[in-house]
Formats: C-alpha cells, structure tokens, sequence
C-alpha cells in the first residue's frame, strides 16, 4: 500500500490535463478552458477550428478521425502543431466510450492514461498516432497532390451556383434595396472570420477619417458595435445576436433560402423591429459584397471575410467557396483587404507627416532670423504663415487618395 502511494505521489511523464468530450465541436469549443484535453471528432480538421482551440489555450487534441485524410491540404493540424499543442489520431473507434467529459488524463509517447496509478500500473484508455510537425508535413505534401481532384469538384460546384444565381449575379435581380444610400461611398464589410476584430482595429484611422458605411456581418455586427463605431446595416441571423444590436439605427436584412425561408424572424417579431430578407445560397459576407457592390460602393472594404487559395480548399468551407469566388470576380476591383488599406493609409499619413515636420523646422528658422532684425511686424507675418500652413497641412490630411 504504501508502495502505491509514493508511485501516486511522483509525477509521471507526459502532458495532463482534463479531458473535454464531445461529437458536437461547435458545443465543445464554447466549453473549453487554457489545458483542456480536447476530444473530438473532426476529419480534416479546419482553419476555423484550429484557430477556435489555440485560442481556448488546450493542451492537446485528440481526434477520432483523421485530422488529414489526404483529399486536400487543410492547414488546421499545421497550425495546432505550430502553436505548441499536441496532436494525436485515434487508432481506434472507442476513445468516446473510453475517454470520459471531465476526467483527469495523461498523454505520453501517443498514449493517453487515465491520471492515476493502479495496482497493475498506469490504466491505458487508448493508443493514438501523434502527429509532430513532420509527419504532418508529408500528410501535407501528400495531400497536395490531389488538389486536382478537388479542383475538379470545385468547378462542378461553381458551375451550379451560377446556374442557380445567375440572375442575382449578372443583374442583381433579388438585391434588397436598403433606406440608407451606398451610391459612391466607401463601404467597410465587417465578418466573422478569422482575424476579424484585429482587421476592424486596424481601420480604425481610416473609418474615422473617410466615414464609410459599415455593414456587420453576423459577430461582426457586435464587434463594430463594441468598438464605438456608427453600425449602419447588418447581414445576420437575428438569433445571433444581441438585443442591444438589433434594435439599435441600424437596418437589419435578414439571409434566406433560395426558397424564401429565413431563420431568426421569430426573434424580428419579438422584439418588433423591421428586416428585409435576402433569399440566396451564398453566405452572409458574399450577401453583404453583393449588396454593396449593386447599390454603387465606390470602394468595399472587407474585415474578417477573407477569400485566400486556402480558405478555398478549408473544409469547412467547401460548401460556401463557389458563391465566395464568384461573389469576388462580380465584386471586382472595388474591393480591398482591411490590412492593405490600412498599410496604405499609414504610408500617406508618414509622407504627410514628414512634409510638415520640415514645413515647421524651416518656419522655425525663418522666424528666428527675420525677428532678430523687424521685431513684432515680422513676427506678425510669421504667424499668418503657420496659420496657412496649418489649413494646408488639414487639406492634405482629408483629401481622398
């Protein structure tokens, strides 16, 4: 017995943690907490996914499918990999009926152990295939090399929408016309995907200084909101979000089925206020570009709704990609990233900057040799010149580039 109680009393070998079970990933991700042992069931585990867990802080991973299956480069396991969490493939199907919500685990060499010592010695639950960053680049490589299977599936896919929304694409026909004017404005399209807080930080200086429209999209339309900026149309589901929000000065257009069925109006009537249905297979940020783009944006800046090569290959994303490359070539050269607009706007503001830092040392030096000779008449002038110079330099700072 008291043999027993010094090997409880060492510390074993390995990563612990407890352990968060759940099929549902889009349950257990609200649920996690910084070195939880995260247990679920994601074959080609996603960007959005990946992103969600190294933000919840969790130790490891435990899949009990295959994080890359190989029918395309998923950059999820890369990421958890990257970010110092462990990740390990099930070798068998049990790991939901062996591993418990809650329970105290530890991982060493692939093994997960429950965190406790027996008589017979550590309790195995399940063996497991851990992925370290090389192995998951040869998955990776692999996997690149049927890109043009999925290439293929892609187009199909591409070609159905536009049979289905060639009309909404080619014409606008089905665009709702929202009370608020976007003619020859500068429009900011804030999602919810990745990175979207930090891209709306980022254009802080340039909304403050252009005043575009902003359109919320789904947590978007919160982020705006608790940022302190104007929210002046929102694409969402209205059951996603606050009562604060919704019944707040801006418009509410609602995404809908092809067929006309929209969730969340249940919640419009609720707290009586007025929406406007979008019928549309696409997401709700491609709804907000197309919207945009119809009624004359003169530029769409989007902020947490990227379109990279990989977000099109990103699982969870497949469904959505067709209407989201086609909604980009319809959009065209109108739309631009938050993190170019805002290194763009830094560079004008530097250039402006250092003109009047110049500007002010010349005026400087003029001053100081003209005045120890005139007196206050030059002085007097010297001053008119600062004034001039100051409206000029307040032209410059607001004129549009």
């Amino acid at each position: 017995m008291l043999a027993l109680l010094s090997k409880n009393s060492e510390t074993l070998p390995g990563r612990t943690g407890t352990a968060r079970v759940d099929r549902d990933t889009r349950r257990l991700l609200d649920r996690l907490e910084p070195g939880d042992i995260a247990v679920l069931d994601e074959m080609d585990l996603d960007q959005v996914t990946a992103d969600r867990l190294l933000a919840a802080g969790v130790a490891a991973v435990v899949n009990t499918s295959p994080s890359i299956s190989g029918r395309y480069p998923n950059p999820g396991p890369e990421l958890l990999v990257a970010g110092g969490v462990l990740l390990l493939d099930t070798m068998s199907s049990d790991a939901f009926g062996r591993i418990k919500d809650g329970a105290k685990v530890r991982i060493d060499n692939g093994v997960i152990y429950a965190d406790r010592l027996t008589r017979r010695g550590p309790e195995v639950l399940v063996e497991c295939l851990e992925l370290d960053e090389g192995g998951v680049a040869e998955r990776l490589t692999e996997a690149r090399i049927g890109l043009a299977g999925h290439l293929e599936s892609f187009a199909g896919d591409a070609l159905e929408f536009i049979r289905a929304e060639s009309s909404l694409l080619m014409d606008g026909i089905g665009v709702p016309d929202p009370d608020l004017d976007l003619t020859g404005r500068p429009v900011v399209v804030v999602g919810d995907g990745p990175g979207y807080a930090e891209d709306l930080k980022k254009l802080k200086p340039f909304i403050k200084e252009y005043g575009p429209v902003v359109i919320g999209v789904g947590q978007g339309a919160e982020a705006v909101r608790s940022a302190g900026h104007r929210l002046d149309l929102i694409v969402a589901n209205p059951d996603e979000l606050t009562a604060k929000t919704l019944t707040g000065r801006a418009e509410l257009i609602v995404p809908a089925e092809v067929d006309g069925y929209a969730e969340g109006l249940d919640r419009v009537q609720e707290l009586g206020i007025g929406a406007i249905t979008f019928p549309c297979s696409g997401t709700p940020a491609d709804l907000a570009l197309l919207l945009a783009h119809h009624h004359g944006a003169a530029l769409i800046v989007t902020a947490g709704a990227t379109a990279s090569l990989e977000d099109f290959f990103d699982r969870s994303r497949r469904g959505s990609n067709p209407a989201t490359f086609l909604t980009r070539l319809k959009v065209g050269g109108t739309i631009m990233d938050a993190t170019a607009v805002a290194t763009l706007y830094r560079s004008r503001v530097s250039g402006v900057l250092t003109a009047l830092s110049v500007l002010a040392a010349l005026a400087v030096l003029i001053v100081a040799v003209l005045a120890a000779g005139h007196g206050s008449e030059v002085l007097t002038l010297a001053q008119d010149w600062l004034h001039r110079a100051d409206l000029w330099a307040r032209e410059m700072l607001n004129r549009p580039q």
